[in-house]
């Protein structure tokens, strides 16, 4: 859970995320709500992503703001569990 916030929150390509879903959610203004375990135990999901699935929430008042954040200062708009999911993998990383 907590490289999978990593990867979706700190790897970037050009300073935007890397991976390609959240790149398109982000550019339209959504926030990086939750990461979920186990959510897709196909064999599909767990071979792409090891079960793991996030949800993007979309905060109809905040979407324009946080596009143009994301596009202008590439800042990621994450909710409390991701971000504390991307701090405890910081803590415990050896990159």
């Amino acid at each position: 859970m907590r490289l999978c916030a990593w990867y979706l929150y700190g790897e970037k390509h050009r300073g935007y995320a890397l991976n390609p879903v959240a790149n398109f959610h982000l550019q339209n203004g959504s926030v990086m709500w939750r990461i979920n375990w186990m959510a897709d135990t196909s064999p599909r999901g767990i071979g792409a992503s090891c079960g793991l699935m996030v949800n993007y929430r979309y905060f109809l008042e905040d979407t324009a703001s946080n596009s143009a954040a994301y596009l202008g200062t590439k800042h990621i708009k994450a909710s409390e569990q991701v971000l504390s999911l991307v701090s405890q993998f910081q803590q415990n990383s050896k990159l």
